[in-house]
């Protein structure tokens, strides 16, 4: 349950839509689905990333879908449970049930960092399989996109870095879940997948 700071949620509260929720539990279909989307997507090898900045994707979070509130507070809404949120937006508290750990977290807005927004495809591995060929508007909306994006804890967003699945996974009970959406956006935006990426979410989705 989301609860605003004061009476109601203020005007211009971040949206809860998008995505589920982190850790929700995939159904054969989707299951299903992400198998066959797997299969039709490219494997090749990726270029060298020498030229990727951070500033292609454009610069922090911005509010893309006009709500009023930027990318970062919409997920921390959507993700986190038992949430106060300012009048500005801001993610004051909450609960994060990590989809990388399987912990328990709580969320306070003065120590930011414990929980931090991932982008479940990261944007340097994006760059090097095929975001390099984007122009800026399209790299935006990959890096503020919802179906990319999840709130976890921030000693694994950091350990995950850049790498793709073939070099990191989260922790068993959410490796389903995470192909599946690894999966969907590789799909949705027409990127290619390295050898070992796409073998470890062959692997991670047999266990569905």
């Amino acid at each position: 349950m989301r609860a605003a700071v004061g009476a109601g949620p203020p005007p211009g509260a971040p949206d809860a839509s998008g995505a589920p929720p982190a850790g929700d539990p995939v159904s054969p279909e989707e299951a299903a689905a992400a198998r066959a989307d797997l299969r039709g997507i490219e494997t090749a090898p990726p270029a060298s990333g020498d030229d990727y900045e951070r500033d292609a994707f454009g610069s922090d979070w911005v509010d893309t879908d006009d709500n009023g509130c930027p990318t970062r507070h919409d997920i921390l809404a959507r993700d986190l449970e038992d949430t106060e949120v300012a009048p500005d937006c801001t993610v004051v508290s909450g609960v994060l049930e990590d989809p990388y750990t399987g912990e328990r977290i709580t969320f306070s807005a003065e120590d930011p960092m414990e929980v931090q927004i991932d982008h479940v495809v990261p944007l340097a591995l994006a760059w090097r399989t095929g975001a390099q060929d984007w122009d800026r508007d399209r790299r935006v909306e990959f890096a503020n996109d919802p179906d990319n994006l999840l709130a976890s804890d921030g000693s694994a967003n950091q350990a995950k870095g850049d790498s793709g699945p073939g070099e990191w996974r989260p922790y068993a009970g959410f490796r389903c879940a995470y192909a599946v959406a690894y999966v969907g956006v590789v799909d949705e935006y027409g990127l290619t997948l390295p050898p070992a990426d796409r073998a470890a979410l062959a692997d991670m989705l047999d266990t569905c």
